[in-house]
């Protein structure tokens, strides 16, 4: 392996026999494994906090929040409608089951319509969020008793919230 050490020189590695790289590069990978399980389980309690959150302000009104707070769990109305994404993610944050990419598109459909409208192919694009929010520890890809995938919002859940509990979607 060769590097560029100044403009002109160039100076050659090599990795055989080198076990100071291989030990850089062992303990890189390891803190890097530690820090991807931290994010997720940092992602998970972000989510039962949210969850909390909406369901204290489902129960008790959204005037029991202050206005960072209802920004913080993307309930604050800034009088235009709400992403695409965070729409996704409110449906699933507040679902007792996974869903499927149907369940949310039509929970879309009845909550702000015209959103659904601005996509070509609206199936795919919430599935294309869907998946993204798995890809960002928020969200988990279940297999419903049919067969199909389904997701479900991470939280730090007891037995009443799991994927052995996903109910099927209605074909």
């Amino acid at each position: 392996m060769q590097i560029q050490e100044s403009v002109g020189a160039t100076k050659t590695i090599t990795t055989n026999g080198n076990g100071h790289v291989q030990e850089v590069v062992r303990q890189a990978h390891e803190e890097l494994r530690q820090l991807l399980q931290q994010r997720a389980e940092v992602m998970r309690r972000i989510g039962t906090i949210k969850q909390t959150i909406a369901g204290l302000a489902n129960l008790f009104g959204d005037s029991v929040l202050s206005d960072e707070l209802l920004e913080l769990v993307d309930r604050k109305s800034s009088g235009r409608q709400p992403g695409f994404t965070k729409s996704c993610r409110m449906i699933l944050m507040e679902a007792n089951r996974a869903l499927s990419a149907r369940d949310v598109c039509d929970r879309i459909q009845e909550k702000v319509p015209p959103m659904l409208a601005r996509h070509k192919d609206p199936m795919a694009s919430v599935t294309t969020v869907l998946n993204r929010l798995v890809a960002y520890g928020e969200a988990k890809a279940v297999a419903l008793d049919n067969g199909r995938r389904a997701w479900l919002w991470v939280a730090d859940s007891g037995p009443e919230v799991t994927a052995e509990l996903a109910v099927p979607a209605p074909q």
